[in-house]
């Protein structure tokens, strides 16, 4: 079967004047050539000959013909991703994918009115009514409530979507919905950026909570080298303490007065540094 908005792996059946022919092979039960979809001859590799399988991304034309392109988009059916708009009609706005043909986000699809030149995170499905790949802003329409995949300090891919008076909303994993909580960021996030992440608590209410850092000891040992990287940069010598105020160690360091007081405790029982009244100071 050809899944329109996503790559995949088809046959060259026949070559033309203007491109190869491609079909699925796998499902097909006559000689019924009428679903084969055109790969245009620009697009068209040097080395290809019929009877070979290439990966390609189905989308729809001009003409809302199905047709192949060899180009890799910035998002495919049934995902999330930041893109650009790059024109706004009556339709509605236009965004930059990375094919020939913009990507449409309606008026009804938009969280917001858009603005060229601006980015947003949407969600890219087929309008089944009209065959046609849309994207949409209104992000929380297409998110699962269903949080049952996932598990307690799980390693995730995130993508921040929307800042709120609570911290940054992100999709965990394509699929579901996370919160970081603003006291626990130690760096500048923005709306488009894609993140690693780890699952802290899933609520009775299906909210999940997430963390850039790993919770308890295992977020220890990363956070103590980089210490002693810095450490090392400085000349062996941090005017850090357990006394310093929580902004000045996230200036230096990135990470929150907590988690730098855990770190250095254990390069201290490692006897990689000594703790003085002023900072602390490799051995």
């Amino acid at each position: 079967m050809i899944n329109i908005g996503r790559i995949n792996t088809l046959t060259a059946l026949r070559q033309t004047t203007v491109g190869y022919f491609l079909g699925d092979l796998s499902d097909r039960e006559t000689q019924d050539f009428s679903n084969d979809i055109l790969l245009p001859n620009k697009y068209v590799p040097d080395t290809l000959s019929v009877d070979d399988d290439i990966d390609v991304f189905v989308y729809t034309d001009s003409e809302d013909r199905p047709i192949a392109t060899t180009l890799t988009p910035a998002i495919q059916r049934n995902e999330f991703a930041a893109l650009q708009v790059v024109a706004i009609t009556p339709a509605g706005a236009f965004l930059d994918w990375g094919l020939e043909k913009d990507l449409l986000v309606p008026h009804r699809e938009q969280a917001w009115p858009m603005e060229v030149g601006h980015w947003y995170v949407v969600f890219m499905y087929l309008d089944e009514s009209t065959n046609r790949l849309v994207a949409s802003s209104k992000v929380n329409h297409f998110l699962d409530p269903d949080v049952l995949d996932l598990e307690v300090g799980e390693e995730v891919q995130l993508l921040a979507y929307e800042l709120t008076d609570l911290g940054v909303n992100v999709i965990i994993e394509n699929r579901f919905r996370g919160l970081i909580y603003k006291n626990e960021i130690f760096r500048t996030v923005r709306p488009g950026d894609p993140l690693i992440g780890y699952i802290k608590h899933i609520r009775d209410d299906g909210r999940v909570d997430v963390s850039l850092q790993r919770t308890g000891f295992e977020n220890v040992e990363p956070n103590a080298q980089r210490i002693m990287a810095t450490l090392k940069a400085e000349n062996g010598f941090l005017p850090l303490t357990d006394k310093t105020p929580p902004e000045e160690i996230h200036a230096a360091l990135e990470m929150s007065k907590k988690t730098f007081k855990k770190a250095i405790g254990t390069l201290y029982r490692e006897r990689k540094i000594v703790i003085e009244d002023t900072g602390i100071r490799l051995v």
